[in-house]
């Protein structure tokens, strides 16, 4: 071995032996990345489908003004599911709101002295629904349904992030964009000619 005051790491090797053991160091130092890579890549699908999969957004969009303060990291808390606010009735293309019969299964006896659970009930007492602002709207131009994202196994935080942690729901992640719709598509393997989300006219015509 000889020193090479210019060289970077100061040290050139020059011998077999040298080689051998500089081989040995650098796969000892990778081995714990590629086990680290290769456990994650055996994780159950069920723990990957629990992942956000979509990027966030690369500016904060600030969430709308909702009639009523709503905190889904409370109530996600409590151990509600999204499916008991949020039903997917056919086609399938949006899920719903919650109806003010579901919320008022609660809050007819929790937390009823809350000025935005009097509000709450006003709304009940005159049969009206809630109206909720969407926070994600489908651009125009695009054929997409909710019913076969969900059939395919994705799970709302796939798309919308962690959404048991957010206070007051925003736009948090970038799922309405294209480049972000084929990556995930070609990630889990999915159509991403253009005919699978947008209109095309017929063959021949």
């Amino acid at each position: 071995m000889r020193q090479v005051p210019d060289h970077p790491g100061g040290v050139l090797v020059g011998s077999k032996q040298g080689a051998l053991a500089a081989a040995l160091a650098a796969v000892s130092f990778a081995a714990p990345f590629v086990l680290a890579i290769s456990v994650r890549a055996q994780d159950p699908v069920g723990t990957q489908a629990m992942k956000q999969m979509v990027p966030a957004n690369p500016a904060e969009h600030t969430p709308p003004v909702q009639p009523i303060p709503y905190s889904h990291k409370t109530h996600l808390a409590l151990g509600l599911d999204c499916k008991t606010c949020h039903t997917n009735p056919d086609p399938g293309k949006l899920m719903t709101f919650p109806a003010i019969t579901t919320c008022m299964s609660c809050h007819a006896t929790v937390a009823k002295s809350k000025p935005a659970i009097q509000k709450l009930a006003t709304f009940a007492k005159s049969q009206q629904e809630v109206p909720w602002v969407r926070v994600y709207a489908v651009l125009p131009g695009v054929n997409w349904t909710h019913r076969k994202h969900l059939d395919a196994g994705m799970k709302c935080e796939t798309c919308h992030g962690q959404v048991a942690q957010m206070e007051t729901m925003s736009e948090a992640t970038s799922v309405t964009t294209m480049g972000v719709c084929i990556s995930c598509h070609k990630a889990n393997n999915a159509p991403t000619v253009c005919q699978t989300c947008h209109a095309w006219p017929a063959s021949g015509s």
